[in-house]
């Protein structure tokens, strides 16, 4: 069984069209195709758990693989029994699609217990955005870095329609599910650790540090616990991600502070009503989505290093990489840097990297379209367009 939380990214049509046409085009058969919409007001008495599966039954008139697609499920009642009977079938394939407030990650732990595939799909890529939008790259990323990866936000014709429209679905969808579900009683503070996580972008920090920002901005009476407990919700909501600090000479994560993205970026700038463009900041989000996307389990790495001060007394600093991407046993380390206009930041970049001491890829990211070069520390610096439009731009 699979389980698609595709949350607002165009699930619906995924599933039902895109999947639907690619069975037809493997040569399934139409008729071992069953798919409900369970939002269709003719599908109604089919929100009775026994009426879905008596139905669904109803249409497998032989043996054969059956192909099974249930989209929101959310809405039957005790959907969980559904389709566990489904999964005891042995010619059914089952896949679900559902909504943020009912469906979670942890919901499908919990309920299936390792017994359906989640799989998780990201907005639209830049690649992916600039080849729909029929717009020239620097055009497109202006765009993608303002109203983000939304698959409807193509079809808004004006910027006013655009952020109308993420808005729209930032306050009225996903803030609604976050509350509904978590039965949040003060809007207000989560509103402002939103809006907090969203001016701070690539920064670490830690519900303790949180705690001490609403202390200074809002007077606001709230406890790490309740901070703690709201970044859980968002991360469910699969509206931020963390990225957590890898050592990497000790070979260890470090547990706080840590760094949280958005997984959209025009909502996260919807949540700051399109203030506070910082590219660089922006750039480095997007960097992580595309790694993400790829398969990549993303860290933030940390190098120790030791050094002298004026008076020859030793002290440890720590120096950050941006990226370390985890995928089997391949690893990349990648610095995102806006501009790198002279030497000085350039070895600033690279001082991070001339202090590991293993052989994996070490790449700088740069917004400048520059042609991709490589040092003679093996050392590779290129485009950030280089590497969004390429799917194959790390295997180089």
């Amino acid at each position: 069984m699979e389980l698609w939380p595709l949350f607002r990214k165009g699930k619906s049509y995924l599933l039902n069209h895109i999947f639907y046409n690619h069975l037809l085009s493997k040569g399934i058969n139409e008729s071992h195709i069953i798919s409900i919409a369970l939002d269709d007001i003719e599908n109604e008495h089919l929100l009775d758990p026994g009426e879905l599966s008596k139905c669904v039954k109803g249409k497998m008139m032989d043996q054969d693989l059956y192909y099974i697609i249930l989209d929101e499920i959310q809405l039957v009642d005790n959907f969980a029994s559904v389709l566990n009977g489904f999964l005891r079938m042995n010619n059914a394939d089952t896949y679900v699609t559902g909504s943020n407030s009912k469906f979670l990650s942890t919901d499908i732990v919990t309920e299936f217990r390792g017994r359906g595939d989640e799989i998780r799909v990201y907005p639209l890529s830049f690649s992916e955005f600039s080849s729909a939008c029929g717009e020239n790259t620097a055009k497109a990323w202006n765009d993608y870095y303002t109203y983000g990866g939304l698959p409807l936000i193509l079809l808004q014709k004006s910027d006013e329609a655009k952020m109308s429209y993420l808005t729209s679905q930032t306050q009225n969808v996903y803030l609604n599910d976050v509350i509904e579900r978590n039965h949040v009683q003060n809007k207000g503070e989560l509103s402002s650790l939103i809006e907090i996580i969203s001016s701070g972008i690539g920064s670490l920090t830690n519900p303790h540090k949180l705690y001490h920002t609403f202390q200074s901005t809002t007077n606001a009476a709230i406890t790490d616990k309740t901070i703690r407990n709201y970044l859980n919700y968002l991360e469910e909501a699969f509206l931020i991600e963390k990225s957590n600090r890898y050592d990497v000479k000790g070979k260890k994560y470090i547990g706080t502070p840590l760094k949280y993205y958005f997984t959209d970026l025009g909502i996260r700038n919807s949540l700051l009503n399109f203030r506070q463009q910082e590219e660089g900041h922006i750039m480095e989000n997007i960097i992580y989505l595309e790694l993400k996307i790829r398969g990549f389990h993303v860290d933030v790495g940390v190098v120790t290093i030791k050094e002298k001060d004026g008076n020859n007394a030793i002290s440890r600093k720590q120096l950050e990489i941006a990226f370390i991407a985890n995928k089997g046993n391949n690893k990349v380390y990648i610095q995102s840097a806006l501009h790198m206009p002279g030497e000085g930041k350039a070895l600033q970049e690279q001082r991070p990297f001339l202090n590991v001491n293993d052989n994996f890829k070490k790449i700088i990211i740069v917004k400048e379209d520059i042609k991709r070069k490589r040092d003679e520390n093996g050392i590779i610096t290129m485009g950030v367009f280089d590497f969004l439009l390429d799917p194959e731009s790390l295997n180089y």
